[in-house]
């Protein structure tokens, strides 16, 4: 299992419309919004890392009123 932590910085004002397109995402798991320096995070699981930087790199970034993410990818030890 590969595990991501997107955090999502928005446009002022579209913090929930990017909220609702994460809810659309198959491997998106759950999403909270934040407060402070991001204004959401999104957990993203799938069987294996290519699939997961995939659903990062084509479904998440280019959702419209995201201006920046940063991703934690988690490592079982």
């Amino acid at each position: 299992m590969a595990t991501g932590f997107v955090l999502i910085t928005t446009m002022p004002g579209k913090e929930h419309d990017v909220r609702n397109c994460l809810d659309e995402i198959e491997h998106v798991s759950n999403r909270w919004m934040l407060f402070g320096e991001y204004d959401l995070i999104a957990k993203v699981e799938s069987d294996n890392e290519y699939t997961l930087t995939r659903v990062i790199v084509e479904e998440i970034r280019p959702i419209v009123g995201i201006v920046d993410t940063k991703t934690l990818l988690g490592a079982e030890i």
